[in-house]
């Protein structure tokens, strides 16, 4: 300050250089792995997989099939048949871990790039694209599949999860690790700073909600970086809200599964909210609105490529479990499949009608909502006819 205020010592005004430490790196920072990059299992003190060879083989299956729904899906809005698409590709074993570990009672709150727990939970992958060619606004019941619909405000889903979640609390479906409900809540590095997380965190804290928060951190908030979000391991800030959380491989569907299959039986068992935070890497751009090369270095994206998820899998099948070659072909086969199936039916999606939308605010219409519908139908009818 360049001017002495009276009473005041000029000393207080004076700039105060803070000891600041340097963020933890990925290398420093312990997290759960149970399959290695080059497709060897590990083992861990506190968490372990207890599946056999075949639910690995499903894995992979399930996998490479979400792979090739996201390929068709970003090829499809290349050829003008999207909007837009959020791509997971990277996130494919966080996804598939995390959402085979649920039980049929599970509640799912997802963003907008969950496609792989939307495929776990049975959701039809050409549902998922009605939202993004502009023809519906989710045409899925979230009760069919216990997947609620997409949420594009981020890091809103946090707060509904969270208040679900008291709800199965107070309906008394906690108590049984195996045959209890909880509620899970996807969320994205560049979420965790938004206040209704946070807020969530202390809800789902004080009232020991059933709820797990999967917070996948790509490291990338579309070109934010994440030593812009923290300067501490995601994963540590959970403990400030008072309940545990737990760094995994988010490459490693095995690890991944474990993980969160112990945090939910948490939940469900009445012990309260948990924070797991899937190390990961966002491989493609946000969306298909993004260039993801004008902010990161392709150098990042090699080191990343060999850690896929789906390669080590296919490693460890090939290596240790002996799975030959017909097993990987079939699977191809059924990805070019569906597909094909994928493009037919987007292809195929009608438009909806321009008063459809006036139908979908109140489950009952109301008298006022009804006059604007007809005066926007007369509005719209206008224009028939003209030449444009």
């Amino acid at each position: 300050m360049s001017e002495s205020v009276p009473g005041i010592a000029p000393e207080v005004f004076a700039p105060v250089e803070a000891p600041v430490s340097p963020p933890q790196t990925s290398e420093e920072v312990e997290f759960v792995q149970l399959l290695t990059p080059e497709g060897e299992r590990r083992e861990h003190p506190e968490y372990s997989f207890d599946l056999d060879d075949e639910a690995i083989k499903g894995f992979y299956r399930d996998m490479t099939l979400v792979r090739r729904i996201d390929t068709e899906a970003t090829a499809l809005q290349r050829q003008g048949e999207l909007g837009i698409w959020a791509s997971l590709l990277g996130q494919e074993a966080a996804q598939i871990g995390s959402g085979r570990a649920l039980n049929s009672k599970d509640m799912v709150f997802p963003t907008y790039r969950e496609h792989g727990v939307a495929w776990c939970q049975g959701v039809d992958p050409l549902k998922l694209l009605g939202l993004f060619r502009g023809v519906d606004q989710g045409s899925w019941d979230p009760r069919d599949n216990n997947f609620h619909l997409y949420t594009i405000v981020i890091g809103a889903q946090t707060l509904h999860a969270t208040g679900y979640a008291m709800g199965q609390q107070r309906d008394h479906a906690i108590g049984d690790a195996e045959q209890g409900e909880a509620t899970i809540a996807y969320f994205g590095d560049g979420a965790s700073s938004q206040g209704d997380v946070n807020e969530a965190f202390i809800y789902a804290s004080v009232f020991n909600a059933p709820i797990v928060f999967f917070c996948q951190n790509n490291q990338w908030a579309i070109s934010e970086p994440i030593d812009r979000q923290t300067r501490i391991p995601l994963f540590q800030r959970a403990a400030g809200f008072g309940f545990p959380g737990v760094r995994v491989d988010g490459n490693d569907v095995l690890a991944t599964y474990a993980v969160t299959q112990q945090a939910m039986k948490r939940a469900r068992e009445g012990s309260g909210p948990t924070l797991v935070e899937a190390y990961t890497y966002r491989m493609g751009a946000h969306t298909t609105s993004d260039d993801p090369t004008k902010y990161r270095l392709s150098e990042d994206l090699e080191h990343w490529k060999l850690k896929d998820p789906i390669e080590r899998v296919r490693a460890y099948l090939t290596r240790t479990a002996e799975v030959g070659t017909d097993f990987f072909d079939e699977v191809d086969a059924e990805a070019d499949t569906i597909a094909a199936r994928l493009r037919e039916g987007c292809l195929s999606l009608p438009d909806p009608s321009l008063t459809d939308f006036f139908d979908h605010v109140y489950v009952e219409q109301t008298a006022q909502l009804a006059e604007q519908q007809e005066q926007f139908a007369a509005y719209a009818a206008s224009f028939e006819g003209e030449a444009h």
